[in-house]
């Protein structure tokens, strides 16, 4: 190998370096993100007066005008940053399949589990944000309105409980990946990370209840 190569190798080395890093701190940017707006938004369990304050408070500075943007510039960030790895020719996509059926291998699953399911939340989560920015200021008699009319119940259906397991697929790859979780602590990470995903996705479809239940 020429001395040029060796650096040329060594530069997309430090590159792809550089890249993962960012990826994984987009990703628990959202990864926190999501778990805080579903925790606010499912007050409206306990008072619809509790969500519209805290909604109130967010927009009173400016947060959903000018954080709704920067966090969606962020999704498409992370998304960009983690499609460098997602193979979408179909050669590599049925190459991709036959490991992860040939070897088994609970990682290699849920890695797929997240490209599919990012591939949805990029198409769903986009429409979701431009419903509820389009459509200031969030109320919780509005987002009652908006689930209860067309087919946003059966959106909302499908879309809480995607980006649940995108999280928490995400949050346990990111632990195993950069060495937070060693090999003998995965066994208690998998029974945190599902009992994670079970909690948060009964907490989407209570509030989801909540607001099919409420009335103007």
């Amino acid at each position: 190998m020429s001395f040029d190569s060796k650096v040329t190798t060594a530069k997309s080395g430090k590159s792809d370096a550089i890249l993962d890093w960012l990826q994984m701190c987009s990703g628990v940017a959202l990864i926190i993100f999501v778990f805080m707006h579903m925790s606010l938004v499912s007050s409206v369990i306990i008072n619809t007066n509790i969500m519209d304050t805290i909604a109130h408070t967010y927009e009173k500075n400016y947060m959903a005008q000018i954080g709704g943007p920067i966090l969606f510039l962020l999704f498409l960030f992370h998304f960009y940053l983690a499609a460098r790895k997602i193979p979408f020719r179909f050669e590599g996509q049925k190459t991709i399949w036959a490991h992860a059926k040939m070897m088994h291998h609970r990682d290699t699953w849920l890695w797929i589990v997240q490209v599919i399911s990012a591939m949805l939340i990029l198409v769903m989560g986009s429409i979701h944000m431009w419903a509820v920015l389009s459509d200031l200021p969030i109320t919780a008699a509005r987002s009652a309105a908006r689930v209860q009319s067309g087919p946003w119940l059966y959106f909302y259906l499908v879309l809480a409980p995607l980006v649940v397991l995108h999280v928490v697929a995400g949050l346990y790859r990111i632990a195993v990946k950069w060495g937070f979780i060693r090999d003998y602590q995965r066994s208690k990470l998998n029974r945190f990370a599902t009992g994670l995903a079970v909690v948060f996705i009964c907490i989407g479809l209570a509030t989801l209840v909540r607001f099919m239940t409420l009335t103007a």
